[in-house]
Formats: structure tokens, sequence, C-alpha cells
């Protein structure tokens, strides 16, 4: 008579009475939790970091991608005042946003330490090359960073606009009390009156710049000033 096979079981597929059965549906209701936390937080990696900004909640949220980027618009007349921030570029030149009043600007959050803010970075290239002649202009701001390879940044990509030099972060403090502005990427987009029209968490595509920018060029300035911006 031949051996008798020794037989296997399952014990997933066939749980063992008593303690086993009770350590599957744990380990099931752990995986559950889990998959709810990885929902919940796939907005979040796409991003590199965050930063210290705080503001009011949101008008109005589109989420274009829940793993890429989050929109949020602010209706005409409803705008918050964008600080007019001023200070020193990578390149050792002074900034002004105020010089830029009556433009449509273009503020991008990046680092060269950033993977996502590599991965926009030619449709940021593309936007600001092709949007220039509706009166658009566009400004980075280089946080947490030296100014060595973020020069070394621009070059690869062949970003010709000015960015802010922010290594420590407190450039961005002055959107506190504004709007929320708390990772890098990030996107913010102010109309001819220097006011909030738009705002992106995490890395933005040239479908989406160009979307925006068209409707906010053809705003005229004076239609959404509810005062000056600060």
């Amino acid at each position: 008579m031949p051996p008798t096979a020794p037989r296997t079981q399952s014990a997933l597929a066939v749980p063992s009475p008593g303690r086993g059965a009770n350590r599957t549906r744990a380990r099931r209701r752990t995986l559950r939790r889990a998959a709810g936390l990885i929902t919940g937080a796939s907005l979040l990696v796409a991003a590199c970091g965050t930063g210290t900004t705080s503001g009011s909640p949101d008008t109005k949220k589109t989420a274009r991608s829940s793993t890429e980027q989050a929109l949020t618009q602010y209706p005409a007349g409803n705008r918050p005042a964008a600080p007019m921030l001023s200070g020193k570029t990578i390149n050792g030149d002074r900034l002004d946003l105020a010089d830029l009043r009556g433009k449509v600007i273009v503020l991008n959050v990046w680092g060269s330490w950033c993977a996502p803010c590599r991965a926009e970075a030619p449709d940021l290239k593309k936007a600001s090359d092709g949007t220039r002649d509706l009166g658009v202009r566009f400004v980075g701001v280089d946080t947490r960073d030296n100014d060595g390879a973020a020069k070394a940044f621009e070059r690869n990509y062949g970003i010709t606009y000015p960015s802010f030099r922010d290594p420590d972060g407190k450039l961005l403090l002055g959107f506190n009390g504004r709007i929320p502005l708390s990772a890098v990427p990030s996107t913010v987009f102010i109309d001819r009156d220097g006011r909030i029209a738009a705002r992106i968490i995490g890395p933005t595509t040239y479908t989406t710049l160009t979307e925006l920018l068209k409707d906010l060029a053809a705003e005229k300035a004076g239609q959404n000033d509810g005062g000056a911006a600060k």
C-alpha cells in the first residue's frame, strides 16, 4: 500500500475554531481599518512635506485627482487678499510682487529636494511660456533649499521666471490667516487685483494651469478689488 500523502490546511481558508478564528477576524478588521486610513491619506502622498501656514476654511473644493492635486477656487467678489511678498531671488536679485499688480500671478512653492516638484516642472515651464502674452507672470518660492541646488534645478528644467529664496520657510508665513498653504508643492493663483483666485495642493499639470489661467486672464482689473492686498 503506498504511503498516505500528508494533508495540508490553509489557516486563512479554513480557520480553526477558537482562538485561531478570532485572530483571523481581528486581522481582517485591522486590514479594513488600514484600507480606510490609506484612502483618507491618499491626497497627502503627492506632496513632499508640510509647512506652517494656516487659514480660513476653503470656499470651494474640487479634487481633480485623488492622488495628485486638490484644487480650491474662490469665487469673484469673495477672494482673500494675497500677501505682497518681497525679497531676494535665488539669483540674488530683488523681487516684489507689488510690481506685478495688474498681472495674473502664478505663485508656485517648490524645492529642488521635492520629487513631485520635479514632476510638475516641465508643465509649469510650458504654461509660463504659453500664457505670458495673456498677461500672466509666474513666480516661484524656493523653500527650505539651498541656492546651488535650486539654480541647478532651474537650469535642468529651463525655468526662466524668478523664484524667491525662502530657506527657512518664513516667507510663506505671509499666507497665515488668508488661505491654508501647508504642502510642497503648492500653487497659488492671484488675480489682476491682487486677490487669491485659486490654490492647488500637490503637483499640478499643464491642462489645469491653462484652464484656470484662461479664465483669470479674461477678467478685467477692478472687478474683484475688494481692498488692496497687503
